[in-house]
């Protein structure tokens, strides 16, 4: 037997254009890559990118056969680069999402007696009762969608149940629209899969289960119960149950390779199968996403991947089953304008230069001095709005803003959206969490900059081009311990970290601290040193330490009371540690006089630079010696003020009052209280829009 650092662990992709796969071995190293490209090597299937776009511009479908032969060419190629199939121990695979197979009756039997001797796409030519499958670019089934929310009580009540509104490509839809417009096809058919599930049966030998993380992506399943709803399945079709069969979660081992692989390819017997799951929940596994943590594509379109733990879903993105932690959810979030709209921006405002433009961003300050935009060059998705709409720091709109201004407010105004919408389903910042960047404007560190200060977060980034293989991969290796209570992440950690590339912008954090002591030193007819030192220690690991030394010269008793108000307010993780070093040195002459002495040295473990203004203001006094100091001490992360009142007691001794109000600035808190507070404008913003171009 193989030990287990020789084992491998396949991950399957069949996407739109291309069939990939990806072997990892026991250290999750990438030891094979190979893939199937449908346009150019399987041309007898006269598809564009991967698809048949029909007459009507709205149906769109892939035939099943193509993806079948494909899985063949694949296997071959795999062979022939001398992978060695015995050592696999665990596959599983991703499939694009919302598609549907339509298996022919009869087709259960024959997936259970392949003969090795032939090709699956030969094996299989009479097991599909639609040839050409609807696939997840399909916008043909609008009625069927209104029927279906009708059904549901309104599309928000549709969103709560299955975590979305009813959108065309999704598969219950397509379902409906085969059984009303194709009713034979329909009749003829055995079972219902979708692409993830379609192509784990091949493995399989026999139907495989939908998962939920998939599932979800139908507007059928119950995202609460993880069971079919029956108000969608009756809406859809009747006895739709057993066409679909019982959903299982993602990590469930299907059972054993099929014999026809075992004997053709030379797999081993005793190689598992992993439940199949759609391809943006497989990136997300790629991704090893956590909670708390969001996962940005910023392409052309602008994708956003979240975990979540309590979903809220809405009219708006996607809630998904977790494919990896089966007590917790997922979001998908798509925003249309994009990289194409930063194009457009830099051209017109930056003479078409990505320096220049990243220099506006570094030359404008944070909040953009309450500048917003909004940037819809052709209608949104998230939300369904259109054109462009600039407003000033008091809500006006503005018909323009100068050319720094304008970049910002774009970028500003696209991570402002993303965060918005994000939290809308149920997304919290949380200590801990992480921003990864991926697609092409994550190499513009200075956009990286904003998204980093918007959600008050370090931006990674990481490759993205196989994640789907990858997540579907470590989640072959996964599924094998997961039924013990194995964490996904446990057994994932020796996977590549992702690049740590920015953190929240350091200079424009505030925060205001309280803390309150009180401290008092006698000092009688002889010179004492005396060093008093307190360590505050606040809820968001922020840790604040003071050291007063006094030298007192004196020859009558020296009483001093620091009175210190410190107000913090922090809803963010704040790791920095701030050493304030105070040094008091009083000098005390009789007859009424009084000269004071004070120094301060202040050391910042996590912050350089500073401007230091000291204040003093001495003030002789008669009688009753009082005397009053104050310093202001201001930089750019704290502001100090200490008053000193020194006066004569009943016993005739010297006392000094010392009362210290300390105004502290954090250096991430006013980055995300800019962020916070712009916000709640820009959804106040938003809501604007939408009801004026409705």
């Amino acid at each position: 037997m193989a030990a287990a650092r020789d084992f491998l662990y396949l991950g399957f992709d069949f996407s739109t254009q291309q069939l990939k796969v990806v072997a990892v071995d026991g250290n999750l190293s990438v030891v094979h890559q190979n893939n199937v490209q449908f346009d150019s090597e399987l041309p007898e299937f006269r598809t564009q990118g991967g698809v048949h776009i029909h007459a009507d511009k709205l149906t769109v479908t892939s035939p099943v056969l193509m993806w079948v032969k494909a899985l063949d060419l694949l296997l071959d190629k795999m062979k022939r680069a001398g992978l060695d199939f015995s050592r696999v121990r665990a596959l599983s695979g991703s499939g694009q999402q919302h598609g549907s197979v339509f298996w022919r009756k009869g087709a259960s039997e024959t997936l259970k007696q392949l003969d090795p001797d032939q090709d699956l796409n030969q094996l299989l030519q009479d097991s599909f009762s639609v040839s050409d499958c609807p696939v997840w670019m399909d916008s043909s089934s609008t009625q069927q969608c209104h029927e279906l929310q009708a059904a549901a009580g309104g599309a928000l009540r549709l969103a709560e149940i299955t975590g979305s509104r009813a959108y065309e490509r999704f598969t219950g839809n397509q379902i409906a629209k085969l059984r009303q417009t194709r009713p034979n096809e329909f009749q003829d058919a055995e079972r219902i899969s979708l692409v993830s599930s379609f192509a784990a049966s091949l493995f399989l030998g026999d139907y495989a289960a939908i998962d939920f993380s998939d599932g979800s992506g139908m507007n059928l399943l119950d995202i609460r119960t993880r069971t079919w709803s029956k108000i969608c399945l009756e809406a859809t079709a009747p006895h739709l149950d057993r066409l679909l069969g019982t959903p299982l979660p993602s990590t469930s081992v299907l059972g054993p390779v099929s014999s026809y692989f075992v004997q053709r390819y030379g797999f081993s017997d005793g190689c598992r199968v992993v439940a199949f799951t759609g391809d943006n929940p497989a990136s997300l596994a790629g991704m090893r996403l956590q909670q708390g943590d969001i996962a940005v594509s910023l392409g052309t379109s602008d994708t956003v991947f979240l975990w979540l733990q309590q979903p809220r879903p809405a009219l708006e993105g996607h809630v998904f089953c977790n494919p990896v932690d089966w007590q917790a959810y997922m979001a998908l979030l798509c925003f249309k304008n994009g990289s194409l709209t930063r194009e457009r921006i830099r051209n017109e405002c930056t003479e078409g230069s990505w320096e220049h433009f990243s220099a506006s961003l570094r030359d404008t300050p944070l909040g953009n001095n309450g500048h917003i935009g909004l940037y819809f060059d052709t209608m949104e998705i998230t939300p369904p709005a259109v054109g462009v709409h600039r407003f000033d720091g008091d809500d006006n709109e503005v018909s323009s803003l100068s050319p720094q201004v304008e970049v910002r407010a774009l970028v500003e105004g696209q991570f402002l959206s993303r965060r918005l919408h994000g939290e809308r389903l149920g997304y919290s910042i949380i200590p801990g969490t992480r921003v990864l960047a991926t697609g092409g404007a994550s190499s513009n560190k200075e956009i990286l900059q904003v998204l980093s200060d918007v959600f008050n977060a370090p931006v990674y980034t990481i490759d993205l081009s196989n994640s789907t293989c990858l997540g579907a991969a470590y989640r072959a290796l996964h599924g094998l311990v997961a039924e013990t209570g194995v964490c996904f992440f446990d057994v994932v950690k020796k996977a590549p970290e992702p690049q740590l590339i920015v953190t929240p912008h350091p200079t424009a954090t505030g925060g205001t601290h309280t803390h309150t002591h009180r401290d008092t030193h006698r000092d009688n007819t002889r010179h004492t040193h005396h060093t008093h030192t307190q360590t505050h220690t606040h809820r968001d690991t922020h840790t604040h330490t003071e050291t007063h030394t006094h030298n007192t010269h004196n020859r009558e008793t020296h009483t001093q009371r620091h009175t210190h108000t410190h107000t913090e307010t922090h809803t963010h993780r704040d790791t920095h540690r701030d050493t304030h070093t105070h040094t008091h040195t009083h000098t005390h002459t009789e007859r009424h006089t009084h000269r004071d002495t004070h120094t301060r040295d202040t050391t910042h473990n996590t912050h350089t630079g500073g401007t230091h203004t000291h204040t003093h203001t001495h003030t002789r006094h008669t009688h009753r010696d009082t005397h009053t100091h104050t310093e202001t001490h201001t930089h750019t992360t704290h502001t100090h003020t200490h008053t000193v009142v020194l006066y004569k007691n009943q016993t005739n001794n010297l006392v000094c009052v010392c009362v210290c109000v300390c105004v502290s600035v954090c250096v991430s808190l006013c980055v995300f209280q800019v962020y916070d507070t712009m916000l709640r404008r820009f959804a106040r913003l938003e809501e604007r829009v939408l009801q004026e171009t409705s």
